[in-house]
Parts: structure tokens; sequence; C-alpha cells
């Protein structure tokens, strides 16, 4: 039995609040399969399962904060296919046995009329959880059929009697607890409403985002625990001052080093126009694209400054994660990764970015895109500045700036003329690099600008 624990999604995460579970004891889950979204001073993200197995016990209810490691949910182990011979043991009472029984496996649990198996007539095996979720969905306990040992009443049967008994005319509807929840105080009709979640499971933010009117948080008068819904000004506060901690410290622990260069720009935006012009809109390339790819490829190149400095040494990392700056409507910043950036094409690359800046901004980013860039990069071209220098977020040893692309006269050839250009900078760490290799890193960046069919 493994213990799937609250995650670190930062440098800067002591402790995250569970906001939501998007599995139930007894789902089979693979490794990477989102399961909870839990909520951190920056934002809400997906955490993935670590290793395929079957959920077992929900130790944490919504809405609880913990520290970082702390159990929030049991997972046991079973093979690739649940159910091959010799994993019976791990397999629920209810699922169907070699030999015949004398009652059917109820596959889909339905309301009968009189007590069943395991509920000896009159007291029912009930968890206070499983009690407190019946009262919510509006299930009678007396007529559900337990799949637990001895005839105990679970979670997961709770939830299914609670689909078979939906209002008659209403679509069988898959969501999470917390969703019909939401669903009932916000009278939402979960048959509109487009799941997000595993399998078009619907979840908490899908129905937040249907409802009427701007985005709507949890009612205040839900009785039972809900993700706490944050003013927009509180949550802000929290990640300025999250950062703010996390800045201090790298700028007191990391040597810092910086160095800048300005790269002519006319072969690749001259490469840029003519593929755009002979390209379908959607499929049209940005400037960022090409930064973006000339900075992975050039940390493949430079493999030094892609990696982490822990421990007193340097750990290469395993492919060129590159974080991505991306700041949020209501203010603040998240870096989360496109991973192995170096080998995706540019199409693919725009693709990623575009889905990345979305999910970044509707809080459903998944934990393995915060917590493994190994070089990460930001672009304030956008904005109107021309150069940024930045802090090296650890435990990462170099952090890449772009500005924006601007004209400038400048000589080539020995002619004088106005050429499009791009201030790039370099922020590493001293005690992995030195400066040559940073030089050496941003000549790797110019060389590939230079050289935009070769992105």
């Amino acid at each position: 039995m493994a213990e799937f624990t609250m995650p670190s999604l930062g440098a800067d995460m002591d402790e995250g609040t569970l906001q939501e579970w998007l599995v139930q004891p007894g789902d089979l889950v693979h490794k990477g399969d989102p399961v909870a979204v839990v909520e951190t001073a920056k934002s809400a993200i997906e955490v993935e399962c670590f290793a395929t197995g079957r959920m077992g016990e929900l130790l944490v209810e919504p809405g609880t904060t913990v520290p970082v490691g702390t159990p929030l949910a049991l997972i046991e182990p079973t093979a690739e296919g649940a159910g091959r011979p010799g994993k019976a043991e791990e397999e629920p009472p209810v699922r169907p046995a070699p030999a015949p029984v004398s009652a059917p496996a109820p596959v889909s649990p339905t309301p009968v009329s009189a007590p069943t198996a395991g509920h000896d007539g009159g007291h029912i095996e009930a968890g206070p959880l499983v009690r407190h979720l019946a009262e919510q969905t509006g299930v009678d306990l007396e007529a559900v059929r337990g799949s637990g040992p001895g005839g105990r009443l679970t979670r997961t049967d709770v939830e299914r009697a609670a689909v078979a008994t939906t209002a008659a005319g209403q679509a069988r509807v898959r969501a999470t607890p917390l969703a019909r929840r939401l669903a009932a105080e916000l009278d939402i009709d979960l048959a509109t409403v487009t799941g997000t979640g595993r399998d078009s499971t619907v979840r908490a933010a899908d129905v937040r985002e249907a409802a009427p009117g701007p985005a709507a948080p949890p009612p205040r008068h839900v009785a039972a625990p809900t993700p706490p819904a944050h003013p927009p000004e509180d949550r802000t506060a929290a990640m300025r001052q999250a950062i703010a901690a996390l800045m201090t410290r790298a700028n007191r622990d990391i040597p810092h080093y910086y160095l800048s260069t300005t790269i002519d720009m006319a072969p690749a935006m001259d490469w840029l126009h003519e593929h755009n012009r002979r390209s379908p809109v959607t499929e049209r390339i940005l400037p960022a694209a090409l930064l973006l790819k000339a900075a992975a490829l050039a940390a493949r190149e430079v493999p030094a400054l892609n990696g982490f400095w822990a421990d007193d040494h340097f750990t290469a990392g395993e492919g060129v994660h590159l974080g991505v700056a991306v700041s949020l409507r209501g203010g603040g910043l998240v870096a989360p990764a496109l991973h192995d950036a170096d080998a995706l094409g540019l199409r693919e690359l725009m693709t990623g970015l575009k889905d990345l800046v979305a999910r970044a901004r509707t809080g459903r980013l998944r934990s393995s895109e915060v917590s493994d860039p190994t070089i990460t990069v930001t672009n304030l071209g956008d904005q109107g500045v021309e150069a940024v220098f930045g802090v090296i977020y650890p435990p990462q040893v170099a952090l890449v700036g772009f500005g924006r692309v601007v004209d400038r006269p400048c000589a080539v050839d020995g002619l004088l003329g106005v050429r499009p250009v791009v201030t790039a900078t370099l922020s590493a760490d001293h005690r992995a690099t030195d400066g040559a290799t940073g030089a050496h890193y941003l000549m790797a960046v110019d060389h590939l600008l230079q050289n935009p069919e070769q992105l």
C-alpha cells in the first residue's frame, strides 16, 4: 500500500490546500493521471498520480490545508488490467467470481424497496464520510447495496446511487462530489455542463465556469467543507508574498552573473513572414515561438545551463523542459514547463505554448508542468520592454530573457542600415558555470536565429 502525499509544486511551496478529488476509492489510476486539484499560493494545479494502482482510502477532505509530504490517500498496487487471475484478493467482493454466487454482482446499484444484504435488516455499515456524502447527494442508504467487506457501504456506492437516482429526464452525468454539490447550490443542470475531467467527468471548475454572470465562487452557505474562495486581492497578495520570499532567498543564496547580447533578427523575421504568408491562420507562428525554440536548442547544446543545483552539486536535466513565465490576469506569475521543447517542431511548440498559457490563466496546470522545468525563459517583449535581467528560479541554474524586437540602425557588411534586433540576456548561477559558458550559450542562440530553417 503506497501513500499519495501532498507534493512540492515549487521551491516556494510549504503547504497546499486540497481543493477537489478527481477520483474515488476503487478507481483504477495510471501513472500521470490527474487525481486531485491542489491550491497553492500561486494557482490551482492538477496533481498527477505517481504510480499505477487502485485508489484506496481518501485521507484528506476537500478544503483542508496540509504541509507538503502529508499523506492524502492510499494507493493499492495492482497489475495492469485489473481483474487478472491471482489478484482476486485485492478486488472488491462485488466483482464477479469464477463460481456462481447466490446474488448477482451489482454493476450499477439501483434503489430497492427493502434493506439488502449487508444491512442486517437494520444497521447500515457506513462510515461518517459516506453518511455525510449521502446526505449531500440525497441518497437513501437503505436502498443501496454495499460493495465493501461485509456489505459495508463505500463512497463509490453512494456516488453510483446518486447518478442512478437522478431526476427523470436528466442525462446520466459523470461528476465529482464537489461538482454535484456546487451544481445543486447554483441551480445548474449538470447535463448542460461540459466536463473537462477524465472520461469527460464534470469538475467543480466546470460548474463555476457554467454559472451565469462573473465566475461564481462556491456559495458561502454550503455547510460541508469546500475549497476556500479567496477574494482576488487576497490571492494576488498571497502570490506576491510567495514570489517575493522565493526571489529574496534566490538573490541571497545564488551568486548570479549576468550577460547580454543584441541579436540581428532580420533573417528570422524574413523567414517568419514568408512562412506565415503561405500558412493558414491557425498555423501561423509568433516571433516568441522562434525565440523559445532557439533557447531550447541552445540549452541542449550547452547542457551545463540546463539542470539543477542541489546538495552542493549540479545535476543535468533529463531533457530540455523549458519553463515559460506567464503573467496571470489577476496579477502574479507562474512558469510552467514546455516538456522536451528542443524536440518540438515550431507548430507543435506554438500550439503547446497557447495551451499552456490558457491553462495557466484558468488554474488547470498539472503538477508535472510546475515541478520540473530545467531552464526558464521570460519574454517581456509584448509589454514593450527591451531588456530583462531576471532572478534565477531555484533549483535551476539559469534564466533567459528576451525583450521586444525593435528596429535599430546597425552596420552590416560595412553598410549602415535599419534592421530588427532583440536583446537577449542570461542570468546564471556562478556555482555551476562561469561567464565563458554563458557566452557560449548566447552565441548558440544568436547562431540559431541567424539560421531559422534549423529551428
